[in-house]
């Protein structure tokens, strides 16, 4: 394995807080008044707001403002995110062992930039991905495939590590192996409906299940 891509929220980062503080205080000032049982909602991080306001019923008539306030109000609430138990020396163990690390996220490049550089991540990453006009998000490919590119390593030779169906289903689409965590926002049986080809508790684990990689 020469190239291990990390999704962000649920994988690296515990960000369920903040996203959903930032939801909610989005919805405020649109004046939207809606109900988001924080338990379903959280089980829905990853997903694109979209679908998550039609699960919900939610009416949001001018989309590009929502996500433009939601930007603006992110950071406001950044302080309720922390990175999971061990992800920053996942990312430093690999690094120091010659294995590219990047980041897949749906996340818009300017706010994945920002939080990546927030919590001191960006010096063991090889490669930031977030949402860029014209390229598909995931469970397409075409993302997870820029990054073997301007890597220069082969899809075969990438790991897809994530938290939800999103992150499985493009390692796979891609034709990379793919790893799903059960400590994000989507359970162990909702993961292995997905067929993984790794399965994690623990982020630390990783580095155990690639040693006979290096």
């Amino acid at each position: 394995m020469k190239h291990i891509c990390f999704d962000l929220d649920g994988t690296l980062i515990d960000s369920k807080v903040t996203i959903l503080k930032s939801t909610v205080e989005t919805l405020r000032a649109l004046n939207i008044e809606a109900s988001l049982p924080e338990d379903k909602f959280i089980t829905m991080i990853g997903m694109n707001f979209i679908d998550i306001f039609d699960e919900f019923n939610i009416d949001v008539p001018d989309f590009n403002k929502f996500i433009s306030i939601y930007k603006s109000l992110y950071f406001n609430f950044i302080d309720d995110s922390i990175p999971f138990s061990g992800a920053a020396e996942v990312l430093k163990h690999f690094n120091e062992r010659g294995i590219k690390t990047s980041l897949l996220t749906t996340k818009a490049q300017d706010q994945a930039d920002k939080i990546i550089d927030h919590f001191g991540l960006r010096k063991n990453l090889s490669y930031v991905m977030g949402r860029r006009n014209g390229v598909a998000h995931k469970p397409s490919a075409e993302p997870l495939l820029i990054i073997c590119d301007e890597l220069g390593i082969q899809p075969s030779e990438t790991l897809m590590v994530g938290d939800t169906e999103l992150d499985i289903i493009c390692g796979k689409n891609a034709g990379a192996l793919s790893c799903g965590v059960s400590y994000g926002y989507r359970t162990e049986k909702n993961l292995k409906e997905y067929k993984p080809d790794f399965l994690i508790n623990d982020i630390s684990e990783l580095k155990n299940l690639l040693s006979n990689d290096e």
